[in-house]
């Protein structure tokens, strides 16, 4: 089996897990890994490593991500999202453009960010979704996130409620669960997500994006050295460089960080990917 990426359209009601399961009986490999989960609502790109290409997964989910969405002012939900149960109704009939513009505005750039409740986060050894499940409430500490872009694209009033369709751009580890129930939170109303669609993760857009079904009548596999390539800046190396990075070895930085990069050898095959660090270039992962 060829090693290289797969960006998949997931759809509703499956996990990433579910994904990577129908994945490994498409590639034919159990050596099958996704980067970024998205929640079972969720729908969109999924980008998913086969064989060697799962060594970029954990690169990949750092780099940035788009949504589209709706969120609904008016109620929270114990889930954030539109899977959950119903927790706390106010009238969002009232709320004016100016103040959800104000609302969205403090929640873009640099902010910080406390998990759902119903997350994948640890807290003592227990993911934090189990204790919710137990009706236990936990607490979680709020991480520093960067919302890029925080648009408003439609606007819907029905009665004591609010949709905003939205789109967004942000950091790897950004809930936009969150970001629905901080906006419901400081507009005074509650605020649940109820659709979400992801766009965009690093260069992989929909555009690429293929159905398990397009899939598995012609599994599309992006080449390793391509998707190092779009996805992060291309050190080309000589010979005798590419002789130290075929062994592990370090080069000088070249100065194309501070994120990963990808090495070259002289014939345009992908030998490694470095982080440039203190004028050093360390390995990463080595592909040959």
């Amino acid at each position: 089996m060829n090693s290289g990426l797969v960006i998949v359209d997931k759809p509703a009601g499956w996990t990433s897990h579910d994904v990577v399961a129908r994945m490994r009986r498409i590639a034919g490999t159990r050596r099958v890994g996704h980067a970024g989960t998205l929640d079972p609502m969720a729908t969109g790109v999924l980008v998913v490593g086969v064989e060697k290409a799962t060594r970029l997964l954990g690169h990949l989910a750092l780099t940035e991500k788009g949504y589209d969405g709706t969120i609904r002012l008016g109620q929270a939900t114990n889930t954030d999202d539109a899977e959950g149960e119903i927790t706390a109704t106010a009238s969002a009939a009232g709320v004016t453009d100016a103040a959800v513009a104000a609302g969205i505005a403090a929640l873009t750039g640099p902010i910080e960010q406390v998990p759902p409740q119903v997350s994948a986060i640890k807290v003592n050894g227990e993911r934090a979704y189990k204790s919710a499940r137990k009706g236990e409430e936990v607490a979680l500490k709020a991480r520093p996130v960067t919302v890029s872009r925080f648009e408003v694209t439609a606007v819907r009033r029905d009665g004591d409620l609010l949709d905003l369709d939205v789109s967004i751009a942000c950091s790897s580890g950004t809930y936009i669960r969150a970001l629905a129930r901080d906006l419901g939170a400081s507009l005074g109303t509650g605020g649940h997500l109820t659709a979400l669609r992801r766009t965009r993760v690093g260069p992989y857009g929909l555009a690429r994006a293929r159905t398990l079904e397009q899939h598995a009548a012609a599994l599309e596999l992006l080449p390793i050295g391509d998707a190092v390539a779009a996805a992060f800046p291309r050190r080309q190396v000589d010979e005798d460089d590419a002789r130290k990075v075929r062994h592990g070895g370090r080069l000088r930085a070249a100065g194309l960080g501070p994120g990963p990069v990808g090495v070259f050898g002289p014939d345009g095959a992908l030998l490694s990917l470095v982080e440039e660090r203190d004028g050093v270039a360390r390995p990463l992962a080595v592909f040959v």
